[in-house]
């Protein structure tokens, strides 16, 4: 993994409609690459050929593959805070299981598509100091959301709502990116379903 934090990021943003959609055809077909191919043999000569454009196109956007792989990391971050704010907008369940449901169902939407590719994600992508603080505004955003949730339901009955607020966040975080990318397939119902009774046990138990 490069250590040059400069190789990681994208060539240039696109200004125009048709480059908007020259990056979205790369970076769609770099997953279907990465997934298909593994991250090592996902080379940059094969998401062009899979983009439809030639490889010098592709590097007019992005330098080499790392800086593919951790802008679609970073576009997968923006779908999971996309999909919480529209969880807040639909407003607070009336219990904290009803709450904490909400908040698993959608860490799993966001997870189901492309478990190959979160795989790749996980174990393979390298890491840009943008994108870890990224991934740490996001975590303590969440934390902070959570944080405030415990306040509004009176069985929640733990001692430390700070601590728990973490635990909580980093738990569903946890078990979703590695349970939804497991080699083996997991009974999504039945998997949110225990999750969701575990968490309740904990907070309101």
């Amino acid at each position: 993994m490069p250590t040059n934090q400069h190789q990681l990021q994208p060539r240039r943003a696109p200004r125009q409609r048709r480059s908007e959609r020259t990056r979205d055809r790369i970076l769609d077909a770099a997953v279907q690459v990465f997934t298909k191919y593994g991250y090592a043999r996902g080379t940059t000569n094969r998401i062009a050929e899979w983009a439809d454009i030639s490889v010098g196109s592709l590097y007019q956007y992005y330098p080499n593959k790392d800086s593919i792989v951790v802008e679609l990391a970073a576009r997968h971050l923006d779908a999971g805070i996309a999909a919480a704010s529209e969880r807040e907008q639909a407003g607070t369940p009336g219990s904290v299981a009803g709450v904490i449901r909400a908040i698993v169902e959608t860490a799993i939407t966001n997870h189901r598509q492309d478990p190959e590719f979160l795989r790749v994600l996980l174990e393979q992508a390298p890491r840009s100091r943008e994108l870890m603080d990224k991934v740490a505004e996001v975590q303590h955003a969440a934390t902070d959301d959570m944080r405030r949730l415990l306040d509004q339901y009176p069985d929640v009955n733990v001692d430390d709502k700070d601590v728990a607020a973490r635990l909580v966040v980093t738990t569903i975080e946890l078990l979703v990116h590695h349970l939804m990318a497991a080699p083996k397939p997991i009974d999504v119902a039945g998997f949110q379903n225990e999750l969701v009774a575990m968490l309740t046990r904990y907070l309101a138990g």
